[in-house]
């Protein structure tokens, strides 16, 4: 299994490059801001073929680039369709303080050509990979995680089951600001509850902003999932 993952645009919004192995079909997770050129490099390095788009939300650090990375590699975009409208309206997610640093660019906005709706608890199966689609609201109305099993190499004893590509819900030591448009605090913690205190300690987390961590990790160390318990969906 191929994961490459990078730092991208003035936000240093983690995009992520996944695939079974080298020479093959793969997907790019969050495109953000001047995201394009570290995907080109790792296709052309890994010899792969991106064929669709995984966004984690709408904002626009995360799908900047996603009709760019789209249209060169005649890819198809997976996003919620609580979400949507951002895709063609970004600035109706951003903050005062985003909008001034844009102001003044050539920046135009549209749909790709292929565009697919995400589902609560629904299993993609896209360039060999199986990804699980949680609805996660609280940062957006329309935010997911996305969790895929992991077959690459292990370390030390304790086996990695899964990756979690958790977007702006869960980063290490912190969580998803809920105060943007469309944010909403309950809801993040009523996520927080059903969807991420549920997933197995070995879980890493790939998150939208920062290093990896793991599930167990931010149980034990997280301020935000201290006081919370699990909760049924």
């Amino acid at each position: 299994m191929l994961i490459a993952g990078f730092p991208a645009g003035p936000w240093g919004t983690n995009c992520y490059v996944v695939a079974t192995g080298q020479g093959a079909e793969c997907i790019v997770v969050d495109p953000g801001m001047d995201a394009t050129p570290g995907v080109e490099e790792v296709v052309r390095e890994n010899k792969l073929k991106p064929v669709a788009v995984l966004l984690t939300h709408g904002h626009i650090d995360h799908m900047f680039s996603v009709l760019p990375v789209c249209g060169t590699y005649d890819a198809t975009a997976w996003i919620h369709p609580d979400d949507r409208h951002l895709l063609a309206d970004p600035m109706a997610g951003i903050s005062p303080e985003t909008a001034r640093m844009l102001l003044g660019g050539d920046h135009a906005f549209a749909e790709p050509d292929e565009v697919s709706e995400l589902e609560d608890g629904q299993a993609l199966e896209l360039a060999g990979l199986r990804f699980t689609v949680d609805h996660t609201p609280g940062h957006t109305r329309g935010s997911v995680t996305f969790t895929t099993p992991y077959d690459g190499p292990q370390k030390g004893t304790q086996q990695v089951p899964a990756v979690l590509f958790s977007g702006d819900v869960l980063f290490a030591g912190s969580i998803g600001r809920t105060d943007l448009p469309g944010g909403d605090h309950p809801a993040m913690l009523h996520t927080l509850a059903t969807k991420i205190l549920p997933m197995r300690d070995e879980i890493v987390v790939l998150p939208g902003h920062g290093g990896q961590t793991t599930i167990g990790r931010e149980k034990a160390t997280n301020p935000y999932l201290q006081d919370l318990e699990i909760q049924n969906s």
